[in-house]
Formats: C-alpha cells, sequence, structure tokens
C-alpha cells in the first residue's frame, strides 16, 4: 500500500472515528479505539495555554511541551476508560450509540477488555511519570492540577460518583476543557498563572461543553431508558437544544469581554470567523432530526454533534490562529508581551 493511500486511511479514522475499509492497520486501530477523533479539542486547549504563556517571563518550552503531551495523554486516558466503566455497568451495549456511530473497541472485537484495561494502565503510567517530572520542575501546584484532572477523569463514569448520570458531567467538562487544562499547562510552562488566564481559559471550555451537550441530545431517548440523567435528560431535549446554542453563542460573547478587559489580546477576534458555522449549528439544533442520515453520514445515530463538533473545530483554530498573531507581533495587553 502506498504512503498516500495509508494516510489518506488515517485521515479517514480521524475524521469519523471509524476504520477505513479493507484490513484495518495498527495505526489506524488505535486511532479508532482511542477515539482519536475527538483529540483536536485538547491539542486546541493546550494550544491556547501555550500561546498566552509563550512570552511570559519565565517560560520553559520544554515543560510546555511535556504538559502538552500530559494533557493529550489524559484525553485518551478518559476515552479507554469512559469504555470500560460503561461496558463493565451494562450502559454500553450491541444498541446503544457508542456501539453504534463507531465500533466498540471491546463490543466490536477490535481489542479484549484485558487489552484495553492494559492500553488504559500504560497510557495512565505515562502520564504519571510526566506529572512526577513536572512537579520536581514545578512545584506542587502541578500536583494539585493533576489530581483534580485524575478525579474529574475518573468521576465522569465511574462508580461511585459517575458525573454523568447525575447531570454533572457537562460541567465536568467546561471545568476540565476550560480553566483545568489551560491553566494547568500555563503553570507548568511559566510557574504561575496570572488572574487572566482563568478568564481566557472560559471561552473553549464553552465550545467543549456545547460539543458534549449536543452529544447527549442526540443520545438522549437511550439514555433516559437506562437511567443515565445528563443534562439533556434532565432538561428535556427542546430545553437542552436551548442551552447548546446558548453556550456556543456565548463562546463569542466570552471572547469579546476577554478582550475587553485584557485577558485575551484583541487578535483573538479572529474566532468571530467561525460565525458561519455557528449559524449552521444554530439553524441544525432548531430542526427536527432526520430519519435518516444523508448519504455517507459516518456516525449516525450521532447528529446534532456533528454541527457542534465542526464549529467547535473552526472556532477553536481560528482562536489559536489569532493568539498565535498576537504572540509572533507582540500585540495585546501588557501580561502577554
Amino acid at each position: 500500500m502506498s504512503s498516500q493511500a495509508t494516510l489518506a486511511r488515517w485521515r479517514h479514522a480521524l475524521s469519523t472515528i471509524n476504520p477505513p475499509s479493507g484490513e484495518l492497520d495498527a495505526v489506524s486501530r488505535w486511532l479508532v479505539i482511542t477515539r482519536a477523533g475527538v483529540l483536536p479539542m485538547t491539542l486546541t486547549a493546550g494550544a491556547v495555554a501555550g500561546l498566552l504563556a509563550v512570552r511570559a517571563h519565565g517560560f520553559a518550552a520544554g515543560w510546555f511541551a511535556l504538559a502538552f503531551i500530559g494533557i493529550v495523554l489524559a484525553h485518551v486516558s478518559n476515552n479507554l476508560v469512559n469504555d470500560l466503566f460503561d461496558t463493565s455497568e451494562g450502559l454500553d451495549t450491541g444498541d446503544y450509540p457508542r456501539a453504534l456511530y463507531a465500533p466498540h473497541p471491546i463490543l466490536s472485537g477490535m481489542i479484549s477488555r484485558g487489552g484495553l484495561i492494559r492500553a488504559a494502565i500504560a497510557v495512565n503510567a505515562a502520564d504519571v511519570v510526566i506529572l512526577i517530572v513536572l512537579v520536581a520542575a514545578r512545584g506542587w501546584v502541578v500536583l494539585a492540577f493533576g489530581i483534580a484532572g485524575v478525579i474529574l477523569n475518573v468521576a465522569y463514569t465511574a462508580p461511585p460518583l459517575r458525573l454523568k448520570k447525575r447531570g454533572l458531567g457537562e460541567l465536568d467538562v467546561l471545568l476540565v476543557w476550560g480553566p483545568l487544562l489551560i491553566a494547568g499547562t500555563y503553570y507548568s510552562a511559566v510557574g504561575r498563572v496570572p488572574w487572566q488566564v482563568w478568564p481566557a481559559a472560559i471561552p473553549y471550555g464553552l465550545l467543549c461543553t456545547a460539543v458534549l451537550m449536543a452529544k447527549h441530545i442526540d443520545k438522549l431517548p437511550w439514555d433516559e431508558k437506562a437511567g443515565v440523567r445528563t443534562l439533556p435528560v434532565m432538561l428535556g431535549e427542546a430545553r437542552a437544544r436551548t442551552v447548546t446554542n446558548a453556550l456556543m453563542v456565548l463562546f463569542y460573547v466570552a471572547v469579546a469581554a476577554d478582550v475587553a478587559v485584557g485577558a485575551l489580546p484583541w487578535p483573538a477576534l479572529a474566532a468571530f470567523g467561525g460565525l458561519p458555522l455557528l449559524f449552521r449549528a444554530l439553524k441544525a439544533l432548531r430542526r427536527p432530526r432526520p430519519e435518516k442520515p444523508p448519504r455517507g453520514f459516518p456516525i449516525w445515530p450521532l447528529w446534532f454533534v456533528a454541527f457542534a463538533f465542526t464549529h467547535t473545530r473552526r472556532a477553536g483554530a481560528l482562536l489559536v490562529a489569532g493568539l498565535a498573531v498576537a504572540a509572533v507581533f507582540g500585540v495585546g495587553p501588557h501580561w502577554l508581551r
């Protein structure tokens, strides 16, 4: 197989979270097992942290790179642990959306339960090593960020808390992909966290929460039947759609407010280039779900999450681009220069 064909297969696995046709190569298999297609959310959060930190006094590229790898591994761990616990608790079955929109690692036979446990242990062990190194370099505050991340990671699906079943999973994601990842990575890179980093972390956290809300709206009929009280189950579909739309709109409000108070540089307003996809997502969430998927739609029965995710990817990328311009040219509030 040519290198071009191999790359095309990997792109398919990344963009659809589904395996390419034909014999499954090792890389594509692990891209599917780890749900690598959703990792851009963490890559973007890490990039936001790095670009806010890069001109700060005390910035260490090596510690930033190590923290960046650590948060990506933490996201991989989250995906693996979710599949393990949801299978053990009997939620993930052959007719539950997790096994319908993409092959479930265990139920599809891509990997045994023991193999998935070993993979999760290996990823978490690597993260522990990274945490130890960063604590030695930056102090015990890094440990606090790390422990908070582990607790929220495991508690999302694991008993006894199982935040996802108590309407708290969405708040979990807002805290993790906003303040925890961005402020924690910033601290690892610089050794302190100015107050401006906290509000600067909120906009992207709102986008990631909107993605989860949309996904839980898609899964609402199954979750309601299984007794999984996600926030959309508790609110009802109509109100959950309104909240999801509000989260996406609030991203732009938060970016503008951050620029106004000096928490973000003015080139961050490039994120407003995501408005066309916002309008498309808002329109989709106001309309009924189609009875059948459009031809070639890869993640059915999920629907609304596709619009929220593509909007998040575009708006997040433009936010990063704006921060990169500010970092290169040294523009923006004094704390960034």
